[in-house]
């Protein structure tokens, strides 16, 4: 398989924003988008405000508003883990799809400026293709 280099399309199901309920630490969320943005939460009343959003981009815009846990520059790599390990659950449909990428680079390429979890242009940090490289390699 050629290397995906952003996740739009039909290659959309690799995005956070790609509507794929799942549960996660007990609590069942719309989006990977829904969980991560609720992970950033100091407190249970936003944790839930963020994710009740009835969109990801609506989560997104919710996130950026809590007040954010004090440790979340430390951790926030291994929650974005946490929750697409729990997304894609192994045995499940979407699970399956990623390991059908075989070995193929995955890359979150974007037009909106994040070089943290993708890249623009080529350039950036690439986290959110890492850490779904990763889940893949742990399911195969």
């Amino acid at each position: 398989m050629a290397d995906i280099l952003e996740f739009r399309g039909p290659t959309r199901w690799l995005s956070n924003f790609h509507i794929e309920t799942f549960t996660w630490k007990g609590k069942e969320y719309a989006t990977s988008e829904h969980a991560y943005q609720a992970a950033k939460a100091s407190s249970r009343e936003e944790h839930e405000y963020v994710r009740s959003s009835k969109t990801p981009g609506t989560a997104k815009r919710r996130g950026q508003k809590v007040k954010m846990r004090v440790d979340w520059d430390e951790i926030k790599v291994e929650e974005m883990y946490s929750v697409l390990k729990a997304k894609f659950a192994p045995g499940s449909f979407i699970a399956l799809r990623l390991v059908e990428t075989g070995d193929c680079h995955l890359e979150e390429g974007n037009n909106h400026g994040d070089t943290f979890w993708g890249t623009v242009d080529g350039a950036g940090e690439n986290n959110l293709g890492k850490v779904l490289m990763r889940v893949r390699d742990e399911l195969k």
